[in-house]
């Protein structure tokens, strides 16, 4: 039997945005396998819940700029988990125009289950990386999503 055709990457190697979405794929699988599935999180209402609970009394602006998303996108995103009993927005008392965002009891909970979670998921996929190695990979990705002007 002929080996299966190969495809050759190499034209796009140069792109870091083609790695990255590689590396993405088995990244989601393992989120989905410890986070997403088991307690019904997207990872992007993960990481809004994650840093609610981290920053007490951020705005919703905030929240949007942390996550890189459009206010009527944020807007969505906290209406979904204020539906689920997992946020509440307060009128901020400094500036009535701002609402801060707010773990409820039922939110701290899972935040903390799922935050814990999180700690190790990734440890089994990114073992072929030494600890300097897996430190520098996340300095290099900080140092490119810093830089936002594009």
């Amino acid at each position: 039997m002929a080996p299966a055709p190969i495809i050759d990457q190499s034209c796009l190697a140069h792109l870091l945005g083609y790695q990255v979405s590689l590396a993405d794929v088995p990244l989601r699988r393992v989120f989905f396998k410890h986070i997403g599935n088991p307690m019904a999180l997207r990872p992007v209402e993960f990481s809004a819940l994650v840093l609610i609970a981290f920053n007490p009394g951020a705005t919703q602006k905030l929240l949007a700029q942390a996550l890189s998303l459009s206010a009527p996108n944020t807007t969505l995103l906290l209406d979904r988990l204020a539906e689920r009993g997992l946020v509440e927005r307060v009128r901020s008392e400094s500036d009535r125009r701002a609402q801060n965002i707010h773990l409820t009891a039922q939110g701290r909970e899972l935040t903390q289950r799922a935050h814990e979670v999180s700690k190790t998921m990734e440890h089994e996929l990114l073992r072929a990386l030494s600890p300097a190695e897996h430190a520098m990979l996340l300095e290099l990705l900080h140092k490119v999503t810093r830089h936002k002007q594009v």
